[in-house]
């Protein structure tokens, strides 16, 4: 079995428990995911299954989509509320604003920009990874990093709008970026502490809720022999893709690792889908538009 599954992950789990729960659903240990949420977080976690795995360095980078809930008043060493509220007065008043202050504040956080990861994070500096650090009460300095939030906005749909203790916001940004900062950099902009109280991811690059399966109906789809109507095809992950239909020559050539000629448009080292008539991902090249050939970069062997 090879593809991808988009999971509708539940609060209260791992990325890793959700890839053990897969890994027991399907019967196999070829199982891997892309894009980590936090325990209390939910919404979608793509998982990778059997070659497809191979695919994670293409998908990890996408732009995500989350519906955040940010609590006023308190901040908390974590970011979020799982965290020890914090006792620095400073961060605790709480203050009167309104929709258009929130409006400004939000504001200055669209686009490019940096971001300090956090010291509960699983980012790693010299092989630690941070929030082992912070467990034990040690906290490092941290370079801030680029990100780039498209979107950012109050979410209307949502019943909790901007009441002084806490808004609902929809934000898009580029993979790598803490909302639970952004949740609190936002209080700091309004003069109040804050943390992020929910977080729901809504996409994953072109992966939303409108594939995403619970862990439930996964289960039940196995014992019905039906996990096919809810995978992805390794090809269709990769969508974003150019598209090379390869004759059988071209497939010989692809599969000992040997260039394609490819007469194309595409750009110089863009990563190029090479498939066989029936559309199956054979492997995934680069163009050299110099040469106008297709380098193998990963090779996945005929279907």
């Amino acid at each position: 079995m090879n593809g991808v599954l988009i999971i509708d992950k539940p609060e209260g789990l791992t990325s890793h428990d959700v890839v053990g729960r897969v890994r027991r659903i399907l019967k196999t240990r070829s199982v891997g995911h892309t894009g980590t949420l936090d325990p209390f977080a939910t919404g979608v976690l793509v998982v990778l299954i059997g070659k497809a795995t191979r695919l994670a360095q293409f998908l990890d980078k996408a732009e995500k989509e989350y519906l955040a809930t940010i609590q006023f008043g308190y901040s908390t060493d974590t970011g979020d509320r799982t965290g020890q509220r914090r006792g620095d007065a400073e961060t605790q008043k709480r203050r009167d604003f309104s929709s258009e202050e929130v409006e400004n504040a939000l504001l200055k956080f669209r686009g490019e920009t940096q971001q300090t990861p956090p010291m509960y994070s699983a980012k790693k500096i010299a092989g630690k990874k941070l929030y082992e650090l912070a467990r034990k009460g040690i906290e490092i300095e941290r370079q801030p990093v680029n990100i780039n939030i498209s979107k950012l906005e109050v979410d209307n749909n949502e019943q909790r709008t901007t009441n002084n203790e806490q808004i609902t916001i929809r934000v898009a940004c580029s993979a790598g970026t803490y909302i639970r900062v952004l949740a609190e950099d936002i209080g700091k902009e309004l003069g109040t502490g804050a943390h992020l109280a929910e977080l729901r991811r809504t996409r994953a690059g072109s992966f939303d809720l409108r594939r995403a399966v619970t862990l439930e109906e996964l289960e039940n789809l196995a014992v019905e022999n039906r996990i096919g109507q809810v995978l992805i095809s390794p090809n269709d992950a990769l969508g974003h893709f150019p598209l090379v239909v390869l004759d059988e020559l071209g497939i010989a050539r692809t599969l000992n690792g040997m260039k394609t000629p490819i007469f194309s448009n595409f750009n110089d080292a863009e990563f190029v889908r090479l498939c066989d008539g029936r559309e199956n991902l054979i492997a995934i090249g680069v163009f050299d538009v110099r040469e106008q050939v297709v380098q193998p970069r990963i090779v996945f062997g005929a279907a």
